[in-house]
Order: C-alpha cells, then sequence, then structure tokens
C-alpha cells in the first residue's frame, strides 16, 4: 500500500454484533426528521396549488424555486436532436452502448400473458397491457443524469407505452442539461419539459395546459419529489419511493482496500444522506480502509459531500464470519450489495433482501449504475425487504380473464352459493341461480 501524508479518514467502527445491528437501523431511518413534516405540508401547497391553478402555479414554483420562467415549458424536438448530434464521439459511443445492453436485458422483461383450461371447460387466464402515458421525472441539480433517462425510457419503451414525457429541472439560464436532451433522444422520448420538484409531480399526475395527464409517475428525486410522488400514489402509479442511495460491502481477507474505498466513495458522493457500509471479517481491512479513503479525498471534487456522507453515515463492521456479515446485510436490505469474497456466488446464495447484487472484484458498482443492463432505479432504506428494481412490468397493468360455461357454472354453483350465503350476500348466489333455474 503506498505511503502518503494524508490522514486517515474516522470511520465509525463497530465489533459488537448487536451494536452494528443499531447502527444498521439507524441508517435505514436516515431520512427521518423533524423537518419532513413541514417539507410534506409545503409539497401538499404546491400540489394543490398545480391541481387548481395548472400552468400559472407550476411557473410561479418554477420561478421561486429555480429562478426561471418556464413557459413555454417543452424544450423543441429539434433540440434533442441537436443536443444529440453535439456530442463528442466517446460519449455518443458510451451512450449508444449503455442503450444497447438495457434495451437487450430490459427485451427479456415483457411478461406472459396466462391462458389456462379449466376442467369443466371454463377459461382463465391473465393479459398484460401497456399503460398509455407515463411520466418519466429525472434529476437535477447537484448533477446531470443520462443514465436516468435510459433506465427510465427504456422500460416503457419495451412496455409499449404509447407517449412517455420527461421532467428535468433546468438551470437558472432555463435550459436542461445537454447529455439530459441527448439521452432522451436515444431513447426516443421526443417530449422534455424544463420543469422539476413537486410542481413536475404534480402536473404529470393531474394535468395542466401544457402537460397531459399521465398514468404512471417514475424516476428518483429529492425529499419534495418523493414526498409528491406518495401524495399523488392512487391518482397515479407509481414506481417507488426512492431515498437517498445506499451501499453495503461485504468484504472478506482477499478484498482490495483501495478498491473497497473506491466503492465506498462512489456512493458517499452523490448526495450527503447516501450511506456506505462495510461489513468485514478481516481486522487489518477495518484498520487501514480510513486510511484508503483519506487518500482518494486528496483533491476529490465532490470531497465536502463525501466527508458529510461518510461521517454521518459511514459505517464499519466487523464480524466474525461471513454468515454474521449475511444476516446484518439482509437486516439492512440494502440497495447495492457487493460481495468482495473469495466465493461470492455462494454467499449470494445466502442473501435474501438487496436491490443489486455484484458479484467479485471485476463487478463494481458504477457498472450498474450506467450500463450492464439490469435497472439501477432501486428500493432504499430497506425497502428491498419487499420490492425490487424498476422493470417493463412498471409500465404495465394485467388483467383477469374470466370465461366460464354452463357446464363449469354448474359444476361450482353449489360452492358459490355456500360462500355467499357464509358471506351474507343474498344476491350473489341469486345470480348464479337465476342462471341455471
Amino acid at each position: 500500500m503506498p505511503e502518503s501524508s494524508s490522514a486517515a479518514f474516522p470511520l465509525r467502527c463497530v465489533r459488537d454484533v448487536q451494536q452494528a445491528e443499531a447502527e444498521l437501523l439507524r441508517l435505514t431511518r436516515r431520512t427521518d426528521s423533524s423537518q419532513q413534516r413541514d417539507v410534506r405540508d409545503r409539497v401538499d401547497a404546491i400540489i394543490h396549488a398545480v391541481r387548481d391553478r395548472g400552468d400559472a402555479a407550476v411557473a410561479e414554483f418554477t420561478e421561486r424555486f429555480d429562478g426561471f420562467d418556464p413557459r413555454p415549458m417543452a424544450v423543441p424536438e429539434a433540440q434533442l436532436k441537436q443536443a444529440w448530434t453535439g456530442l463528442s464521439d466517446n460519449l455518443r459511443d458510451a451512450l449508444d452502448l449503455a442503450h444497447r445492453r438495457i434495451s437487450e436485458f430490459h427485451q427479456r422483461q415483457r411478461p406472459a400473458d396466462i391462458r389456462m383450461d379449466g376442467v369443466h371447460g371454463e377459461q382463465l387466464g391473465r393479459r398484460w397491457r401497456p399503460v398509455q402515458r407515463a411520466g418519466l421525472y429525472v434529476p437535477g441539480g447537484r448533477a446531470a443524469y443520462p443514465s436516468t433517462v435510459l433506465m427510465n425510457a427504456v422500460p416503457a419503451r419495451v412496455a409499449g407505452v404509447g407517449h412517455t414525457v420527461i421532467c428535468s429541472p433546468a438551470g437558472a439560464d432555463g435550459q436542461v442539461n445537454p447529455v439530459v436532451l441527448a439521452a432522451a433522444h436515444l431513447a426516443g422520448v421526443r417530449t422534455v419539459l424544463r420543469i422539476g420538484g413537486a410542481q413536475a409531480i404534480a402536473a404529470m399526475a393531474f394535468g395542466t395546459e401544457s402537460v397531459a395527464k399521465v398514468d404512471v409517475i417514475s424516476g428518483p428525486g429529492n425529499i419534495y419529489v418523493t414526498l409528491a410522488k406518495q401524495a399523488v400514489y392512487g391518482q397515479v402509479g407509481i414506481d417507488s419511493l426512492a431515498g437517498p442511495s445506499e451501499v453495503l460491502v461485504i468484504a472478506d481477507q482477499s478484498a482490495n482496500p483501495d478498491q473497497v474505498a473506491s466503492d465506498l466513495l462512489a456512493q458517499a458522493e452523490h448526495d450527503p444522506l447516501a450511506s456506505a457500509v462495510l461489513i468485514t471479517t478481516d481486522h487489518e481491512l477495518a484498520e487501514t480502509i480510513g486510511g484508503a479513503i483519506g487518500r482518494q479525498l486528496e483533491d476529490h471534487p465532490r470531497r465536502a459531500i463525501c466527508e458529510a456522507s461518510l461521517r454521518d453515515w459511514g459505517l464499519v463492521v466487523v464480524c466474525d464470519d461471513l454468515e454474521t456479515c449475511a444476516r446484518l446485510s439482509d437486516d439492512f436490505a440494502p440497495e447495492h450489495l457487493e460481495l468482495l469474497v473469495e466465493r461470492p456466488e455462494a454467499l449470494a446464495d445466502r442473501i435474501q433482501n438487496a436491490g443489486a447484487i455484484f458479484l467479485g472484484p471485476w463487478s463494481p458498482e458504477a457498472v450498474g449504475d450506467y450500463l450492464a443492463g439490469p435497472n439501477h432505479t432501486l428500493p432504499t432504506c430497506a425497502a428491498a425487504r419487499f420490492s425490487g428494481a424498476l422493470s417493463v412490468e412498471t409500465f404495465m397493468r394485467h388483467t383477469s380473464m374470466i370465461q366460464f360455461n354452463r357446464a363449469a357454472l354448474e359444476a361450482t354453483a353449489s360452492a358459490v352459493c355456500e360462500l355467499a350465503a357464509s358471506e351474507g350476500l343474498h344476491s350473489h348466489a341469486e345470480s348464479v341461480r337465476q342462471r341455471l333455474s
């Protein structure tokens, strides 16, 4: 390991399992705060204003929060193509490769209809159909995310959605990041609106003079966006309530400390609320990881963000064995789980709860963020216990198909009537008797 005069970063380290459980629970609750109620009240006010006053309210909030009047809201379609042709050859090739790999993977996700014949001649099934309109939210602010464009637009297109619209906050000059526009062009999205925040979510959920109402809203955002999606759920469908990003790395003595440090920093640089956790059986790695992080923080362009994240939400846990590491990981249910161990496949079989699992030293989480193929929109803050990645099915809905014939109804009539009587629902039973009388 190279010598350096840089100071080791003081990561919190615990060696007691019960203390580790408490610390990991604290990390899953990092978005809980006394300020959230105030934010929710402001979000509710924004949603009601947009629902009642449409474009005027969207423009008012955009001017207040982003510093410009967004009218007209739509970016001219020609500007999307210009953004694509204006990219460097290397960036265009990288986006094209990512788009191709993501498309190939998501094509395999298309759900198949179910059709079965019942024992009495009845026909039963389930059919899948795409929603008609999807709204895709692409964050702005600290960074531009063309990868988010691809990870949302590709599954919507594969699902067969007829119309997709992107909402992405512009800068104070009123311009959406050109790489985001280029990615939209590549993904076949022709409508990009230069609005963001809770007002954009409300506009897509309820519709305005300039924004068509959608059926499903997907895409990550800040707390205003997340709470707005929560508030409009039921009016529209949503993909999930994404919180700040997180990674959990399980490492043994085979792990390279500099690789582990870079992977932890790759999450920490997202946001001050991002969480980076190392669980290891290697006492030496636990002792040296702070030094490796300290060296990589020298001249880091997002050093302040990384330090805030690691100071408040970073953690090192030392365990006696990989079984304990896996159990703690399942309790945490991480968004991203890296297995930097000698036998990653065997350990992956033991894991139950994770948004995405990256196996071995050649699978940094960054490849999943950009172009591996599976979707990078993943459950956070322990939601991997009950949900998974954004998928083609996010933009589809299924309908049950039931067709009985007389023989099937006769064969099941007495059971239907008996069950209806047990629930006190007379006409349910009568609807069967009328057909057979």
